[in-house]
């Protein structure tokens, strides 16, 4: 689905500047949707084409949470012309609000509709367009008169360039809406209305005394982000903790008239089960590092069990047997080192070949040198498909720092390269050295030995990949890896 920032960019003149007031606007209108019970719908003049008449580019649409939507035809995207979207055109052309109605095709009817120029650097920059349903003949609800109020309030806002606020962070999920919570409160800070949920909320945390015409302080609620808000000029989101079990998140929105503060509206959510949950994922996070801490240290122990009772054992055959299998168990202990730092589904398989790298150059007893070189990188691969592919890697460089040079060759260090690469076709590791090189009748599905028979076992049967192992034309061995894309 194409963006704002797209479509505003394919089909517009808008400066970098302009765009981002806009996509500000883009971030912050659910609470003027709310307030006025509408549809809203921004547009913007696209790029004109000698000889060819100015269109319109619809580049934002949201819907209230109060009422039934009125558009549930998307129209992000869509272009008209300037003329069939007459009042739209004379809100850019005038810079005032104009009002009147359009036919809607679904109700067959006209509705009424609103534009609203967007000001921006002393100049009309898009037209915000509010669909709503016509009044019924029963009387607005005080709320809704309150709501209607404030809504035109920050209709001037926007026309001023006031509204939305040039530090204004764009809303989350968490960022609370018009029916969380409405209070309404004077340039003092003083509450002149309070929505039915607000007034819950204050029961939340404990108020129960009647909020209109006192302050936060008086109603015995911090009330630092609401003083700020009006002081600065700037909207403020804090989280008041009444008590340890309720958290309710307010957002302080300041309304100006000519730069001054004349009140603010503060929306108030009650979080108190989204942080319980919260702190549940990270006692659960917690938990999980902790078994991977667990599981790290036990095979830790058991490497070391490995390796005393090689150093006991007479024969030259077992001792190597059993310090081989002490190394395949540290390789899978890195893995579950680096899960109990981040316990999530992927592992960051550089560091592991870092590690695997380290202990590769440190088995090395011969008195000729050995340097291991890494190029690329895997990104992150599932913790499934970590673990064998260590012991796969790990086995792939020890048998080339174990086997594939002698102190008798030439003086030069011996070089062992291992380039890694991830795209969609797969994973894939090739690792090459200098060194004798393989013979010629070598052959990885027959071979006696145990090391790389475990894997050709991981890399084909576990993870559902392929190993090749070839003698080099130049001399030395490659070892290539692949595994299919389902593998990262």
């Amino acid at each position: 689905m194409t963006t704002p920032a797209e479509l505003a960019l394919t089909c517009t003149e808008l400066s970098p500047a302009e765009l981002a007031h806009l996509q500000r606007l883009l971030g912050a209108w659910s609470v003027l949707a709310d307030l006025s019970f509408s549809d809203l719908v921004l547009v913007v003049p696209t790029t004109p084409i000698p000889g060819e008449e100015r269109e319109l580019v619809v580049i934002g649409q949201i819907r209230p949470t109060n009422r039934p939507t009125l558009l549930e035809q998307d129209l992000v995207g869509q272009t008209v012309r300037q003329a069939a979207w007459a009042l739209s055109t004379a809100a850019l052309e005038r810079g005032t609000v104009v009002r009147g109605a359009v036919h809607h095709p679904l109700i067959g009817e006209s509705v009424p509709v609103e534009n609203i120029p967007v000001g921006f650097g002393g100049k009309v920059v898009a037209v915000l367009v509010r669909v709503y349903a016509r009044p019924s003949e029963a009387p607005l609800s005080v709320y809704g008169k309150r709501y209607l109020d404030v809504f035109e309030r920050l209709v001037q806002m926007i026309m001023a360039s006031e509204f939305p606020f040039r530090d204004e962070d764009v809303g989350t999920e968490e960022t609370p809406r018009v029916g969380d919570g409405f209070v309404l409160v004077d340039g003092e800070g003083r509450v002149e209305f309070a929505s039915p949920n607000a007034i819950n909320a204050f029961h939340r945390m404990g108020v129960y005394s009647t909020p209109e015409g006192r302050t936060f302080t008086e109603l015995g609620i911090e009330e630092s982000a609401v003083q700020w808000a009006l002081a600065a000029g700037r909207p403020v989101m804090e989280e008041v903790e009444r008590r340890p079990d309720v958290v309710v998140l307010v957002q302080c929105i300041p309304l100006l008239e000519e730069v001054a503060s004349t009140g603010a509206v503060i929306l108030m959510r009650d979080v108190t089960d989204v942080r319980r949950l919260d702190r549940l994922l990270l006692s659960k996070d917690a938990a999980i590092r902790e078994v991977h801490h667990r599981v790290k240290n036990n095979l830790q122990t058991i490497s070391s069990l490995l390796s005393l009772q090689a150093r006991r054992l007479p024969s030259d055959d077992g001792r190597a047997a059993l310090y081989e299998a002490e190394r395949r168990v540290r390789s899978i202990a890195v893995v579950h080192e680096i899960l109990s730092r981040d316990p999530g589904d992927q592992v960051p398989f550089g560091e592991i070949v870092q590690s695997l790298v380290r202990m590769a150059e440190d088995s090395v007893v011969s008195a000729r040198v050995v340097e291991i070189t890494v190029d690329g990188n895997l990104g992150e691969v599932t913790a499934d498909v970590a673990t064998p592919l260590a012991v796969a890697l790990a086995e792939v460089l020890q048998n080339a720092v174990e086997h594939a040079f002698r102190d008798d060759m030439a003086p030069e260090p011996g070089h062992v390269r291992v380039a890694m690469s991830a795209g969609r076709e797969g994973l894939s590791i090739t690792v090459r050295d200098n060194g004798l090189g393989l013979d010629e009748a070598f052959d990885i599905e027959r071979t006696a030995s145990l090391g790389l028979s475990i894997v050709r076992d991981l890399v084909v049967s576990q993870l559902g990949g392929s190993i090749t192992m070839g003698r080099l034309p130049e001399g030395g061995t490659e070892v290539a890896i692949r595994l299919p894309s389902n593998g990262h």
